[in-house]
């Protein structure tokens, strides 16, 4: 779907403006480079689940740190959404002892996506997607189910995607050791982090 999306893009000679949600540096490598030859990109940094506060900080500058070090900086804004962790604690109340990808993260992608796509509305953006869909952590499939319920309420397209194909995974971990970014060893909230680190 993603490829057809991307030929006809390239077939009109545009480049369309997307509103990229991005996760952390990693994530964004691949994702970012494989997709500003299509789109006017800007990175939308909205993710409140991460745990605790220094952490958020320093997964931010990593993302600035790569943006800048491959001269995106010239063309891609970063927007920084706000940092705002009691959004995340309330919708996953009494869903704490769940495993990854189950309710938990389900409602925690949801939030990111929905306040991604009200950002492309204001925005006036003509695409929005998330980094997300390269983890092998994550659903994709439910992560382009949500993007495009939400797109059907913002009036902004979703850019469906499974940025892990054509080898994108493998790629992000190659520019990950170019670029000496940080990979974290948990996706980013406390529950996770409890259930990763000693």
């Amino acid at each position: 779907m993603l490829d057809e999306k991307l030929k006809y893009i390239e077939e009109t000679g545009e480049r369309p403006f997307l509103l990229l949600h991005a996760c952390c540096a990693p994530c964004t490598s691949h994702t970012v480079l494989y997709l500003e030859k299509y789109f006017k990109i800007a990175l939308y940094f909205f993710n409140p689940n991460i745990y605790p506060e220094s952490e958020y900080i320093f997964r931010k500058s990593e993302l600035c740190r790569f943006i800048s070090e491959t001269g995106l900086d010239r063309e891609i804004k970063i927007i920084d959404g706000d940092y705002c962790p009691e959004k995340f604690f309330e919708i996953s109340a009494g869903l704490e002892n769940l495993p990854e990808r189950g309710e938990r993260c389900r409602r925690c992608i949801a939030l990111r996506l929905e306040k991604t796509g009200l950002t492309a509305q204001e925005l006036r953006a003509d695409f929005f997607t998330t980094t997300l869909t390269i983890s092998p952590h994550k659903d994709s499939d439910f992560i382009n189910k949500c993007g495009g319920e939400i797109s059907e309420k913002c009036g902004v397209e979703y850019l469906f995607s499974d940025f892990k194909k054509h080898d994108g995974y493998k790629h992000s971990i190659e520019l990950s050791k170019k670029y000496d970014l940080y990979r974290q060893n948990y996706c980013g909230c406390v529950y996770s982090k409890t259930k990763r680190t000693p």
